[in-house]
């Protein structure tokens, strides 16, 4: 099994990474550093209607690339997307409040640990942040915002 585990060592684990980087996300809980208490967190994309507690938080994996270093290295880039949903009064200072509790998420979080298929521990190398965008309150009392990010592993 260790031949087999060797063998793919530079296998997708697009699934892995999503789940753990939720299961962070998870513990924004409003105490501490936080300004909001997260209701839901989900490792994949949901449609508005299939959200039912606000705030939300959902991921969802997209496009992966390699770069390939000599002695037959590769790193691995895996772009995610990080949509938040609120629905108060005040969408837009809710929503702002909720993605600054997400980025620090992100940002305290940079390199963590994930566990692969084979249940062998492994390590993202660094989150970057592409974007922050939101509707801006035009959807209000509903708000929606995205964090666009590069996950290399």
């Amino acid at each position: 099994m260790a031949e087999k585990a060797a063998h793919r060592q530079y296998t997708s684990r697009r699934s892995a990474i999503t789940r753990a980087l939720a299961e962070k996300i998870e513990g924004i809980d409003g105490r501490g550093i936080y300004h909001t208490a997260i209701a839901e967190v989900s490792p994949r994309l949901k449609f508005w209607d299939e959200v039912e507690e606000f705030p939300a938080v959902h991921l969802n994996a997209g496009s992966e690339s390699r770069q390939y270093q000599g002695g037959q290295y590769k790193d691995r880039f895996l772009n995610l997307t990080i949509r938040c949903y609120v629905n108060q009064e005040d969408a837009v200072d809710a929503l702002d409040e909720l993605l600054e509790d997400v980025e620090t998420v992100l940002e305290e979080n940079s390199r963590f640990v994930y566990y692969d298929r084979m249940g062998l521990a492994q390590y993202t190398q660094q989150i970057t942040i592409i974007s922050i965008d939101t509707d801006e309150g035009v959807l209000e009392p509903l708000g929606v915002g995205e964090i666009l990010i590069e996950v290399r592993y």
